[in-house]
């Protein structure tokens, strides 16, 4: 059966001379119930192309593979690329990417990226992450993908559970933040599961959570794809508790009541208090 458990995991890495990274966060998912449920929350069908980063020695990829859809994955580890090769290497609906998801902090993998534009003309379908995503990189990877010129229709990951918690923070929370609105702008996120320690092997030192996060068009999404956007929100968080109105260009002070009504902003509210869907009417009020 797909999937593989801990001794499973441990005999395949004493047999080919791998240990587990700490620097490339590779905690293995082995409990099976909740492996499952990750391939369940996918949805996938037979014409889905799948993104995989950090597939380790192929347990949830044999999921994957055994639900028929066509996987991508990305590893950076050269003695796991190697293994992944020599175990799932003939099979014509798996390509591997050996190297970084991500080329720099915040820009998907070009080589990654074509491998998946040359797979999804022949599967007719849509694209989709599934992923025990390294800690060290699930931010910016996921803000990434659903930016990027390839369409996601639907990312499930298990990640830290500080993350998802400041994936999905309210306003006036500690956890909320750029990252918090940008992704609430670009996505519904919701957190399917809560994976204790316990279930990974090595053991972390945190907790994770399951998320499935449903990428969304409207009319903030151009606004969240301009550089100048992203950057506006950054820097009024650089002082989170100071009010909004000190963002009003030093030529138009004279025209701050003005400008703040006409965005249904409040001048004396703090960047903590001010709700995703309000910050991208902000930007466009105060840039015209």
């Amino acid at each position: 059966m797909p999937g593989q458990t801990q001794s499973e995991i441990r005999a395949l890495l004493a047999a080919a001379g791998l240990a587990p990274q700490h620097r490339f966060g590779q905690n293995f998912l082995v409990d099976l119930n909740l492996l499952r449920k990750v391939v369940v929350a996918a949805d996938l069908r037979t014409t889905d192309t799948v993104l995989e980063v950090g597939p380790g020695t192929g347990s949830l990829t044999e999921l994957l593979l055994a639900s028929g859809a066509r996987v991508v994955a990305a590893e950076i580890d050269r003695g796991f690329a190697e293994l992944l090769r020599r175990r799932l290497g003939d099979n014509p609906r798996f390509t591997l990417v050996e190297g970084d998801a991500l080329a720099g902090k915040h820009c998907l993998n070009p080589a990654l990226a074509a491998a998946l534009t040359a797979v999804l003309p022949s599967s007719g379908g849509v694209v989709k992450l599934v992923a025990n995503l390294p800690y060290q990189i699930a931010t910016p990877l996921l803000v990434d993908l659903l930016l990027h010129a390839i369409r996601f229709e639907r990312l499930v990951c298990t990640i830290q559970k500080e993350v998802g918690a400041r994936l999905q923070a309210a306003p006036r929370t500690a956890a909320y933040g750029p990252v918090s609105i940008l992704v609430q702008l670009l996505a519904e996120v919701q957190t399917l599961a809560w994976l204790p320690a316990s279930a990974f092997w090595p053991r972390p030192q945190v907790e994770s959570v399951l998320l499935r996060i449903q990428p969304r068009t409207g009319p903030a999404e151009a606004d969240c794809r301009d550089p100048a956007f992203r950057e506006f929100v950054q820097t009024a968080f650089q002082q989170r508790r100071k009010k909004l109105r000190r963002l009003v260009p030093p030529g138009r002070i004279t025209e701050s009541a003005a400008l703040f009504e006409a965005a249904g902003v409040s001048p004396e509210a703090r960047p903590e208090e001010l709700p995703p869907d309000r910050w991208p009417v902000l930007w466009r009020v105060l840039r015209a």
